[in-house]
């Protein structure tokens, strides 16, 4: 491990090699990208909740915060495309949303020849809809601020400084395992080794196991290593103490804010 990596307190973890690697990182310079990373991380937050405590039946609440994610992308030099394939991450999650309307109780609606269950559909597209604009403003925070800024959010935010460190080593090793169970896998093969049934199932077990085992192995090693090197958590640095400027505040809160005045009016007009 490059001892430059590790501050005194041991959470620098991610140096600028790996932000430089970040992938969802969309490189660019524009307002978003140079507001400060926990104004950003908060306003993310509040936007999020915002959109979820919206009625779902005020659909055109949700198209203006949908506008809003659109404004801020284009701001912040963040490709629409780009954007909306990351939204695909979602679908494997939205799946079960699918049979809401075949499941759901009375009154029910003929669609063709499916008889679908109307609050089902307004289930469906109440998970559908929150879960989108969610996953959408957190594609565009990590698009315009990278791992080691998200990190120093968490430190300015006074979120317990182990936990940070903890999410540090999970982003920097994270590479270092999917590598070494993609050598077992090859090696596996390499020895005739290819289940690919249910019942073939105890090699993937056996290889889960040892990458265990090797995780936990480099872990002691690396903690041992760090120790070494005067690991501890000292004093606050000064770059985590140092305060957002309020510009940057009012800048990020505008969105957060504007979506919450758009949940206000749509809960006053379901009443």
């Amino acid at each position: 491990m490059d001892p430059s990596t590790l501050r005194h307190d041991g959470l620098s973890v991610v140096g600028s090699g790996a932000a430089h690697h970040h992938v969802f990182f969309v490189h660019a310079d524009s307002g978003v990208h140079r507001l400060a990373p926990e104004c950003k991380l908060v306003a993310t937050v509040l936007f999020v909740f915002a959109v979820v405590a919206t009625p779902r039946e005020a659909i055109w609440a949700f198209a203006l915060d949908a506008a809003i994610l659109v404004g801020i992308a284009l701001i912040g030099r963040v490709p629409l495309g780009k954007l909306a394939r990351r939204l695909v991450i979602e679908v494997p999650f939205l799946a079960f949303a699918v049979f809401l309307p075949l499941v759901g109780h009375a009154p029910y609606l003929q669609v063709g020849f499916l008889t679908l269950s109307e609050p089902g559909l307004w289930g469906a597209w109440n998970i559908v809809v929150k879960g989108t604009l969610g996953v959408a403003a957190t594609s565009l925070l990590t698009a315009t601020t990278t791992v080691a800024e998200l990190l120093l959010a968490l430190e300015r935010l006074r979120v317990p400084r182990a936990v940070v460190g903890i999410a540090g080593f999970m982003v920097r090793y994270w590479q270092v395992l999917a590598d070494d169970l993609r050598r077992m896998r090859i090696a596996r093969i390499s020895r005739g080794d290819d289940p690919r049934w249910l019942w073939q199932v105890a090699g993937i077990a056996r290889t889960a196991g040892a990458l265990f085992v090797r995780s936990y192995e480099r872990g002691e090693r690396v903690y041992v290593a760090m120790l070494a090197r005067g690991y501890g958590f000292g004093p606050e640095p000064a770059d985590t103490a140092a305060r957002a400027p309020r510009r940057s505040w009012l800048a990020a809160l505008t969105a957060p804010v504007a979506a919450g005045l758009i949940c206000g009016v749509a809960l006053a007009g379901a009443r």
